[in-house]
């Protein structure tokens, strides 16, 4: 039985699990499944990652150590997916002490090899992001995250690997996936790559470098050998166990934003190494929300959790898995979800399965009857099996919302042969030809109805058990095999089960209520998790000022009269602003990445008037927008109603 192994991300724990990580674990383990259901012996690993001056911080910020607040978060993380039903074969946490002995190993191998080497840097280094920042990006970061570091690190040589891995891009273009992606990173490495720092000797929250204690290792260096780790990797890799089984792994599934570290980093670290590389990277899409990807600052975190106790986990799976496109970004919105729910699982493959079950225990008994030859199959066998053949290639691809549009047409399709032949009233009519009419009609039905089961049972386990059970199929439907599924499976004289609603339908208006009342209440829960609480307490530590000290300060309501976008930056805006002087200020501000020029024009904000102009990208900015940073770092303008007078001070 060939091995197929799998990952997710290995999940930062400074906040709790949203809807974000639940999407990532969800399509690997439906992955997984479908690997199960084609006669691979396939795993899933996850775990958390949770080390790192972040971690600090929101440790502190909730009054714990970090051991004990990662100990909470973690957890958390592991109480979803087994609420979700996900099938997660290992866990790792990088705060294990046996995932240290891996960092350690993959660490003097790389040091042995020459790929390691202590130097000196001094540079700008962004808190938030835990990295180096050059100027340009330090220019537009909010300048309290922003210190300068000298330190002694250790240096991966990351720039001695560029022509490898182009090589290896070239000569394996199924390496990182999708092609967009692909040409992201190709672009990325074509452009030069930097020596990379793999230690910090300033931050003691990490695992110690075995050559020079005083060092710990980086986030990247520490978190990507969690996949080995996971199987053994540095306590039990010899013959026989699970690293030798399952190692070099089959898909790397991440999010887009994090493709750089696995598909350039990863594979680099391996080289030094001397280990095999994955076979696979496949960078996801975002889930997109009201007001754009998900973020704290907008407020649309979603949880899954709240959303599984209203349309269930299969209801979820089947959302996510459909309605996005794999690879791409997709809307997501509690209203829409509700509506797929209704269309799809209620109103399609529910009401079908209910009312062939009817049907079997009203017209034969409830039983299955015999598969009658020479009648009017309606087209059903030989469209499902270009529908088996399709969606298994489909599903191979990760292409799942089309392989479930495939299944679909089969289920719409024999809904349309039940209509035409109409069982109720050849049921009724006392003749040999109608009995056998209406017996093939019921067959045919029944069986393409299992077809679709076994299809299904990979994104919606839960609902195709059911279904297989309404059929009178023994055992688990997640034990069949795809690639052996064909027409006639179904045996004549088989039981069917007893008649229940395997999705009921949802009244849209009070399901979306639902889901946004536990979502608060969640949201509660999570401040529970996370002390939220405890941020207050911090500010304390803040120095007093006298009021005098206060009044120093000119704070102005302004009105942006135009925008524009700075060259070669991200997110640089240029802001033409008038807080009643004579001439507009021109002000430059680092809050492109959430707000677009055309946002901007004739929205009234507020402005420190009095900041001495500094240079920015070579231009002069004379002043500064007010706006509040929250945990992700995206920032939340304070801004004013049209009535507020132009150049207004504020205090």
């Amino acid at each position: 039985m060939p091995n197929f192994y799998i990952s997710t991300p290995i999940y930062y724990v400074n906040a709790a699990p949203h809807i974000g990580h639940a999407y990532t674990t969800i399509v690997a383990d439906t992955i997984k499944r479908i690997r199960r259901m084609l006669g691979d012996d396939a795993y899933l690993t996850t775990g958390s990652d949770e080390h790192g001056q972040k971690v600090e911080r929101s440790a502190a910020a909730a009054g714990l150590e970090p051991q004990q607040f990662t100990d909470r978060v973690s957890e958390a993380f592991r109480a979803e997916w087994d609420e979700l039903g996900l099938e997660c074969d290992f866990f790792r946490r990088t705060s294990d002490p046996r995932h240290a002995l891996a960092v350690r190993k993959i660490f003097e191998r790389c040091l042995a090899n020459g790929a390691v080497y202590k130097g000196t840097y001094t540079g700008k280094y962004h808190l938030g992001d835990e990295a180096f920042v050059t100027d340009e990006e330090a220019a537009s970061a909010d300048l309290e995250m922003i210190t300068t570091v000298t330190e002694e690190n250790y240096f991966f040589r990351l720039s001695a690997f560029q022509e490898k891995l182009l090589e290896l891009y070239e000569s394996q273009p199924e390496f990182v996936q999708p092609d967009a992606r692909r040409n992201e990173v190709m672009a990325f490495v074509r452009a030069g790559l930097n020596d990379l720092s793999i230690s910090r000797s300033t931050l003691r929250w990490g695992i110690p470098l075995p050559n020079d204690p005083e060092h710990v290792f980086y986030v990247w260096f520490d978190a990507l050998t969690t996949y080995m780790s996971a199987i053994g990797y540095g306590e039990h890799d010899g013959p026989g166990s699970d690293y030798e089984r399952l190692w070099p792994i089959d898909v790397h599934l991440v999010g887009k934003e994090i493709v750089r570290f696995h598909a350039v980093y990863w594979p680099a670290f391996l080289m030094a190494a001397g280990l095999p590389l994955p076979k696979q990277v496949w960078a996801h899409g975002w889930l997109i929300f009201q007001g754009g990807k998900m973020s704290k600052t907008k407020g649309n975190i979603v949880r899954a959790l709240p959303i599984k106790r209203v349309v269930g986990v299969d209801g979820l799976r089947y959302y996510l898995l459909r309605e996005i496109v794999f690879g791409q970004d997709g809307n997501f919105s509690h209203e829409a979800l509700t509506v797929r729910y209704n269309a799809d699982l209620a109103n399609g493959i529910g009401n079908l399965a209910s009312r062939t079950s009817s049907m079997l225990a009203r017209y034969c008994g409830g039983k299955v009857p015999e598969a009658v030859r020479g009648t009017d199959s309606g087209g059903l066998p030989p469209l499902a099996t270009l529908c088996i053949g399709e969606a298994i290639e489909l599903y191979r691809k990760f292409a799942f919302s089309k392989a479930l549009e495939k299944i679909w047409s089969l289920l719409a399709r024999t809904d349309k042969y039940i209509v035409e032949h109409k069982p109720w009233e050849l049921a009724r009519a006392d003749d040999s030809d109608s009995r056998f009419q209406l017996e093939a009609t019921l067959y045919n039905t029944a069986e393409a109805l299992r077809i679709a089961c076994v299809l299904l049972a990979p994104v919606i386990p839960a609902g195709a058990q059911r279904i297989w059970e309404l059929l009178g199929q023994p055992g688990a439907v997640a034990e069949q095999r795809l690639d052996r599924l064909q027409w006639g499976g179904l045996a004549p004289g088989t039981a069917v089960g007893a008649q229940a609603a395997v999705y009921p339908r949802l009244d849209v208006a009070k399901s979306v209520e639902s889901m946004e009342d536990l979502e608060a209440e969640a949201l509660e829960e999570q401040a529970r998790l996370m002390g939220a609480s405890a941020p207050q307490a911090l500010e304390i530590d803040t120095p007093e000022i006298e009021i005098g000290d206060f009044a120093k300060v000119d704070l102005r309501v302004g009105v942006v009269r135009a925008a524009d976008r700075v060259k070669k930056s991200r997110k640089l805006l240029q802001l033409s602003v008038d807080i009643g002087e004579a001439e507009p200020r021109t002000i430059l501000s680092g809050i492109g990445e959430k707000y677009g020029p055309d946002e901007m024009v004739g929205r009234r904000i507020a402005v420190v008037a009095n900041l001495k102009p500094r240079k920015m990208m070579g231009q002069l900015s004379q002043g500064m927008l007010i706006a509040a940073t929250l945990e992700d770092g995206e920032p939340h303008l304070a801004d004013f109603p049209a009535e507020a007078p132009i150049g207004a001070r504020l205090g």
